[in-house]
């Protein structure tokens, strides 16, 4: 049995980095927040998949990445102020050195955790050797079913946040 040398490239290690820390601060979130325990496991397993795919060069987990973790700084930019209240709760402790809300703050490193996994998935795929156009399809049926499983997620785990569907529909700026 012979095994392949490999080494980890820039993409990879974007997707792995930022898969990880973003399951680090699933974690720690549903440490603070009970109530999201559930929504959060399972909505580890689509980064989990990201990374264990996308590692083995696998353009389906190029594709879930592209689509959990686009599809959540998408949400935390238009249809939510969760990255934008993490922002001033930067701010305020960067002129003041007092943290009020913290639960906010992790908003900011869990949006440039996904930011890193959306860069590496689409840098990882523009260097696959073969495309196709068939990947558009598959792309969209990624997405679809991505976006479909954490709906079942949150539909299961926490209604109150299926709100952030519609909204994403119609995005806008806080």
């Amino acid at each position: 049995m012979q095994i392949e040398n490999t080494h980890l490239k820039a993409p990879e290690c974007f997707i792995l980095v930022g898969g990880c820390f973003f399951a680090l601060v699933l974690g720690v979130s549903a440490f603070w927040e009970a109530d999201i325990r559930w929504l959060h496991f399972f909505q580890a397993w689509m980064y989990l998949a990201t990374i264990v795919l996308g590692l083995r060069g696998n353009r389906w987990g190029y594709f879930i990445g592209l689509s959990a973790a686009g599809l959540w700084d998408y949400a935390n930019i238009f249809a939510t102020t969760f990255f934008f209240n993490g922002m001033q709760q930067l701010s305020h402790f960067f002129h003041t050195g007092h943290l009020d809300r913290p639960d906010l703050l992790i908003a900011v490193p869990a949006w440039f955790s996904n930011l890193l996994i959306v860069i590496g998935c689409l840098w990882a795929y523009s260097r696959l050797p073969r495309k196709s156009l068939g990947d558009v399809g598959r792309f969209v049926l990624t997405f679809v079913l991505t976006t479909g499983f954490f709906a079942l997620d949150m539909a299961l785990f926490q209604p109150r946040y299926l709100g952030l569907f519609p909204r994403m529909l119609h995005p806008h700026l806080p």
